[in-house]
């Protein structure tokens, strides 16, 4: 198995090739906007990691791993216009750059290039990609519903916070290693124990950030240290510190929740004392930690080579450890 910034390098220059300009310019300029706007590219990269493990020739499934880029980065246009947001990695986000019209059919059009990639592989293969990624999107679809529904609800509970951001967040993890798997033609039990693999990988990954966005370091996070406090989002950490409060406690985390203040510098230090004096952020971080257990779980039972698996554990230890 490469080294992980070599499918990095790899990816971004075949990005950079496909990201060309086109006509109309009002149509593809955004799109080409936002994919230049970086990130992690965890998702392509792993697309490439895993065609690898499954002894293909990693560079078979780039086209694949972009499929994935455009409808990661499809979806984030879609929900910045969703929430308004101003910013995106930094910058402003495409529906602010230009207007929300444009942002809406460009993002129609990321969907269809997502789509379009997979006509490069063989009718098998295009079958069993589009079968996945149809399956996905529809699941990131209903995951960006549960959470615009949690928002306007008080009764919110920990299951049905875990299956959004399955749906939102780990099921594309899955779909990545899962398309590098069908790239490469592995068994279907491999196919489905590396999706399985991604999938719990990617509910710890979601679990990691919640934590991060409250207890992170501002200058390696990337993103405004409690911003989802001040967004008053129903997060693990706040679900659980309501499981384990007492009712006077409660009710004045709850309370908090439902304000918007100009500073909320002291918002943010008094829900963060909430999370920790409850437990609730020891509770995180063993969530998390399981979550990543039932993933290494999972490749025990994949046919490939014991030191392959290590890599991969290796990998999966990385994300649960980062600070970004």
């Amino acid at each position: 198995m490469q080294n992980i910034s070599i499918y990095q390098t790899a990816f971004l220059d075949y990005l950079e090739a496909y990201n060309t300009p086109k006509e109309p310019k009002n149509l593809y300029k955004p799109i080409h906007y936002i994919l230049e706007l970086g990130g992690k590219r965890l998702r392509p990269v792993l697309t490439l990691m895993t065609a690898d493990i499954f002894g293909s020739d990693y560079k078979k499934a780039l086209d694949a791993a972009l499929s994935i880029e455009v409808f990661h980065n499809f979806s984030l246009l879609h929900d910045d216009i969703m929430d308004d947001a101003p910013l995106r990695r930094g910058q402003q986000t495409v529906h602010e750059k230009w207007d929300i019209n444009t942002g809406i059919l460009s993002g129609d059009a990321m969907l269809i290039l997502a789509y379009q990639l997979f006509e490069n592989y063989n009718p098998k293969t295009f079958q069993a990609l589009a079968k996945l990624f149809s399956k996905t999107a529809l699941e990131v679809c209903e995951g960006q519903q549960y959470d615009v529904d949690f928002e306007t609800r008080d009764d919110v509970t920990i299951p049905e916070y875990l299956k959004m951001i399955e749906y939102k967040t780990a099921v594309l993890v899955g779909a990545a290693m899962k398309m590098g798997a069908i790239v490469a033609e592995t068994s279907v039990d491999n196919q489905d124990s590396i999706y399985q693999f991604g999938r719990l990988l990617g509910i710890a990954f979601q679990l990691q950030d919640d934590y991060l966005d409250a207890f992170g370091d501002p200058e390696t996070f990337g993103k405004q240290v409690g911003g989802d406090i001040i967004e008053n989002k129903k997060t693990y950490l706040y679900l659980k510190a309501l499981d384990f409060l007492s009712e006077k406690n409660k009710r004045q985390l709850e309370q908090l929740f439902t304000v918007n203040l100009d500073d909320n510098s002291d918002k943010i230090e008094t829900v963060k004392q909430f999370f920790v004096d409850s437990g609730s952020a020891k509770a995180t971080q063993d969530a998390i930690k399981d979550y990543t257990e039932q993933a290494f779980k999972v490749l025990e039972g994949l046919s490939i080579s014991d030191d392959k698996k290590e890599l991969l554990r290796q990998f999966g230890t990385g994300l649960m450890t980062r600070n970004v």
